[in-house]
């Protein structure tokens, strides 16, 4: 989360269109060109004065100085206060000011008028550092107003563009970031159109003040929360206990439906019945009494159950899964490149194979009992069987909970690692046994990661589904061939994820 915003002044805090307008019509008579129309005028907010004078009425650069100089004759004590400002913006200015975010104003116009600007607005207050360009010309781009508010954001420390956003209604807001190495957030509710930012390539585009401050907000509890009604209906407690009851319920109705299966089984085999379909399910032995069930059927008991489960928290997971896609879609309003899904994909190869060649170097699985009879029972089954109970229904089933509900609420009211990690400690504790408690720790790490990462539930599912498809299908392949279970091998696929996942995180930092 970005803690220091550059803002724009004009079509970002304060719609300045009379003001600006009037003032260039002023000076455009003084020439001799009538414009009655104002908002022909429009183009003239934002760039600097000289240079629009010269794109759209061809005057040379004296002709320019001149019309300049005309236009402040009526702006210093007129124009200036033409102007007003955008609603919610103070209530917006004054949230991230609350919450400790450092913010600055950026912009184009002359620091004197900006100044007063701000103070007859009762603006100035928020903002550590107020720039903006000199009358004498200097200073008068964009990209040299957002250095030097950088320099006095800083001051003495290190200049850190990769925790700053500019925020601005222009195309010469997003361009003097990028100069600078700084993301940009286009706002279209001021007088640059969304085809403008695009064109300039902002990182982000928001269409409104409220959507702009939950992109600048999103994550906290306070947004979350910002309304006390909804502290009142939706207090910590039960927050937390929605989510120990899908967790409860999930478990409960799994059980209840594998229980009750396992005893029709049981019975069905007590009754003496035999032939058909019954003599597939039923194991018998030479006499004829019942000796348990196939793999097959233990597989097909586990994916009702899972199904069950799944069904169990299905509404409370579609709810938090549709809020959470509304708040995160304000962070990715860049669609990701494929170069990012490449690397996620990278990232969950190397560490599948990686770990799991790691559990079977150290000998670790071989001294969990428990984990022995898990794996026992899921490959028991047929391939085909196996791999849809395991590598599709079941975490299908867990991610609804385990993302969809327990990480959806976790994020929402705590810091994304945290949420992160403990929602990854609840899954990987969930699997009751240290080696696939551990592993499962690591993968939900990634899932939770992957998620927030690209903004869509479905990441955190292939992530899970292709983690169990492949570590399934190394039971039956590679994993056997003793070659491939070899430290180099190892540690290659670790250092394959290690690196596609920096790398990743370098892209976008998501915290």
């Amino acid at each position: 989360m970005k803690k220091y915003l550059l803002f724009d002044l004009d079509g970002t805090l304060t719609d300045p269109k009379i003001g600006i307008t009037t003032c260039v019509q002023y000076a455009l008579h003084s020439f001799g060109i009538e414009e009655p129309d104002l908002d022909k005028l429009e183009p003239f907010i934002g760039p600097p004065l000289r240079d629009s004078f010269m794109e759209f009425y061809g005057f040379t650069a004296e002709q320019a100085e001149e019309a300049v100089a005309k236009y402040r004759e009526r702006f210093q004590n007129t124009g200036i206060f033409e102007n007003e400002v955008y609603a919610g913006i103070p209530e917006m200015l004054k949230n991230l000011q609350s919450k400790g975010y450092f913010l600055a104003l950026a912009s184009s116009k002359p620091q004197i008028y900006v100044e007063r600007i701000l103070e007859h607005f009762d603006l100035k207050k928020y903002f550590a550092v107020v720039v903006g360009s000199e009358l004498d010309g200097t200073r008068e781009t964009k990209d040299q107003v957002v250095q030097e508010t950088l320099h006095q954001l800083f001051k003495e420390n290190p200049i850190e563009p990769d925790q700053v956003y500019m925020i601005g209604d222009r195309k010469f807001d997003v361009e003097g970031a990028r100069a600078l190495g700084v993301e940009s957030v286009g706002v279209t509710y001021g007088y640059g159109s969304k085809e403008e930012l695009k064109e300039a390539k902002a990182d982000y585009i928001v269409q409104s003040v409220e959507e702009l401050e939950k992109f600048l907000l999103r994550g906290s509890e306070e947004l979350v929360n910002s309304n006390p009604d909804n502290k009142k209906k939706n207090p910590m407690y039960q927050r937390i206990w929605t989510m120990v009851y899908s967790f409860l319920m999930f478990i409960l109705v799994r059980n209840a439906v594998q229980y009750a299966l396992l005893a029709l089984l049981y019975q069905l085999a007590q009754s003496g019945a035999s032939g058909g379909l019954v003599d597939l399910l039923i194991l018998r032995d030479e006499t004829g009494a019942y000796n348990g069930y196939s793999g097959d059927v233990s597989s097909i008991i586990a994916a009702l159950g899972f199904i069950g489960g799944a069904l169990a928290v299905w509404s409370t997971a579609k709810l938090l899964i549709t809020k959470n896609k509304e708040d995160m879609h304000l962070s990715h309003l860049k669609k990701e490149g494929k170069a990012k899904y490449a690397l996620l994909v990278a990232v969950t190869i190397g560490a599948v194979i990686g770990f799991n060649l790691l559990f079977e170097l150290l000998g670790v699985t071989n001294k969990s009992e428990a984990y022995t009879e898990v794996a026992t029972q899921q490959y028991s089954a047929h391939f085909i069987v196996g791999i849809l109970v395991f590598g599709f229904i079941s975490p299908i089933a867990e991610e609804l909970l385990f993302r969809g509900v327990i990480y959806g609420y976790l994020r929402r009211f705590m810091d994304l690692k945290l949420a992160i990690a403990l929602s990854a400690l609840i899954f990987g504790v969930y699997h009751m046994n240290y080696v696939q408690g551990i592993y499962g720790f690591l993968i939900g790490c990634l899932m939770a990661y992957a998620y927030e990462y690209f903004g869509e539930f479905k990441m955190a599912v292939f992530v899970h589904v292709a983690s169990n498809v492949l570590a399934y299908c190394l039971s039956y392949t590679a994993i056997a061939v003793t070659g491939f279970v070899s430290w180099p091998v190892c540690v290659v696929f670790l250092v394959v994820a290690a690196a596609s996942l920096i790398t990743l995180h370098r892209q976008k930092n998501i915290f």
